[in-house]
């Protein structure tokens, strides 16, 4: 254990020096949060998504943003570098093993992911009485496997990449499409039937409601849950059968 707090603290080093990253990820949520409710419309009911303020629905949207941002990119693109540049296959051979690397950056990554929602809950409802999730263990639970269903997916492109420029395309590819299904443009409330029907079997679809239902009060829906384990399940199985450590 202590191999690997000390392994997080230099990976935690090594992304505060990349700068984009961690505006990206960290700051650039929270000021988007600013933003979108320093507009007027943003911050009145809407009839367009059923009486709900936009800047309400927003917060849990760009709480997937920031995961997505270091799951899909900084994760994918960190590892795919260190197996391009021998690191993995140098680690193999000390006691610390090159599976301590992966579990220091996908700690890392988590913990930032942390601050990022902290930022932006608290500036959320400090700045315009953004309700803080009512159900807490329900949004505990909704997070945990948002982020895990990322990281899988992460992980898979890492294992993929054939290097760390590849591995940042890949992932900046598949996040566009990931976020347009996590409501980024259109908010799910005013998405057609048959989109949201859609939206369900996505994974930042089914992670945006989970969030969503959580910080309204209720329990994530038992099928939004069950989408976001079976992405985890899939893309964890997929990762660990064709990674590669060098």
């Amino acid at each position: 254990m202590n191999g690997l707090a000390k392994l997080t603290w230099n990976e935690t080093k090594l992304l505060w020096r990349e700068p984009p990253t961690i505006f990206f990820s960290l700051m650039f949520p929270a000021l988007l949060v600013v933003i979108l409710g320093s507009i007027p419309g943003f911050r009145e009911p809407s009839k367009v998504i059923g009486g709900q303020r936009f800047i309400d629905l927003y917060v849990p949207i760009l709480i997937a943003f920031a995961m997505t941002m270091l799951g899909l990119q900084a994760l994918p693109t960190a590892l795919a570098t260190y197996r391009e540049k021998g690191i993995l296959r140098r680690m193999a051979v000390t006691p610390v093993g090159p599976a301590r690397v992966l579990q220091a950056q996908m700690l890392t990554i988590l913990l930032t992911a942390i601050g990022a929602v902290a930022t932006m809950v608290i500036v959320a409802r400090v700045a315009f009485a953004v309700p803080l999730p009512k159900q807490l263990f329900g949004f505990a639970l909704a997070f945990v496997l948002c982020s895990a269903t990322v990281f899988a997916i992460g992980l898979t492109i890492a294992a993929l990449a054939p290097s760390g420029r590849a591995g940042n395309a890949i992932g900046t590819l598949v996040f566009f499409p990931m976020m347009f299904f996590a409501g980024l443009w259109i908010p799910r409330a005013a998405m057609p039937a048959n989109l949201r029907a859609i939206d369900d079997y996505t994974p930042l679809g089914a992670g945006v409601q989970a969030l969503q239902d959580a910080t309204a009060g209720a329990w994530p829906h038992p099928l939004h849950l069950a989408v976001l384990a079976a992405y985890i399940v899939v893309f964890g199985i997929i990762a660990s059968k064709v990674f590669r450590w060098e």
